[in-house]
């Protein structure tokens, strides 16, 4: 029975599943509809991987034990201390699209995927989490003024890859995940209470518990904004 739900869940997936300097060029994104190749050397790191290595467009991270991203909710206590790897943003309107491969995640918990971390106690992130050998964990946690969320769905432990799309409308985001980099489903439509301004966005990984992996990430690119304009009910 478990395995037909997870079956269930992911099939219901595949079928709804497509720094300042760098503002310029984003605003010309917008404007022209074109995708761009992020420049790497515009990224920096708040804390350090165990390692990285960067070759061309590809990214391989190792995490270290015991990091993550986490405040307070349920479990009441506090992490803080996952590397994420982000560059800086001005633009409102824009799309950030990256592949993720976690094929050697095996321990529970094993984490990466994409992120937008302001601070300590307000940030979003989307990612698949290694539960066990049946079973995995795609989903998204959104973090505002110190307290966290987690809203999920398990899918099988065979999925080794995910493209994630992650949209801002000014301090509005929407996370969306794809099996093919083509079809997109969105996880989560969220507000941040502090995203309204300039913002920071990009990639993590990490392991909570005792574990160590290596997270791949490739094809980054930045687009106009996926997420349309709300064409229904009109603002109050």
């Amino acid at each position: 029975m478990k395995k037909m739900i997870i079956a269930v869940a992911m099939v219901a997936i595949f079928v709804a599943c497509d720094n300042k300097e760098n503002s310029s060029a984003q605003d010309n994104i917008a404007q022209s509809g074109m995708a761009m190749k992020l420049d790497i050397d515009k990224f920096s790191w708040t804390r350090q991987p165990e390692s990285c290595v960067i070759k061309g467009d590809t990214i391989e991270v190792v995490t270290k034990p015991g990091t993550d991203l986490w405040q307070r909710t349920y479990y009441h206590f506090r992490n803080d201390n996952a590397p994420v790897f982000q560059m800086e943003t001005e633009e409102k309107f824009f799309s950030f699209v990256v592949k993720t491969d976690f094929t050697e995640s095996h321990h529970r918990f094993d984490q990466c995927g994409v992120v937008l971390y302001l601070d300590g106690e307000n940030w979003l992130k989307g990612s698949v989490e290694y539960e066990n050998e049946e079973f995995q964990h795609l989903g998204s946690v959104v973090t505002n003024n110190g307290y966290s969320d987690w809203a999920t769905t398990a899918i099988p432990a065979n999925v080794k890859t995910m493209w994630y799309r992650l949209s801002r409308r000014e301090d509005d985001y929407c996370i969306e995940c794809s099996v093919d980099g083509e079809r997109f489903s969105q996880m989560r439509v969220c507000h941040l209470h502090k995203g309204g301004g300039k913002i920071r966005f990009g990639i993590y990984a990490c392991s909570p518990e005792q574990s160590s992996f290596k997270a791949v990430f490739t094809d980054m690119k930045l687009t106009e904004c996926a997420w349309k304009a709300h064409d229904g009910q009109q603002p109050d």
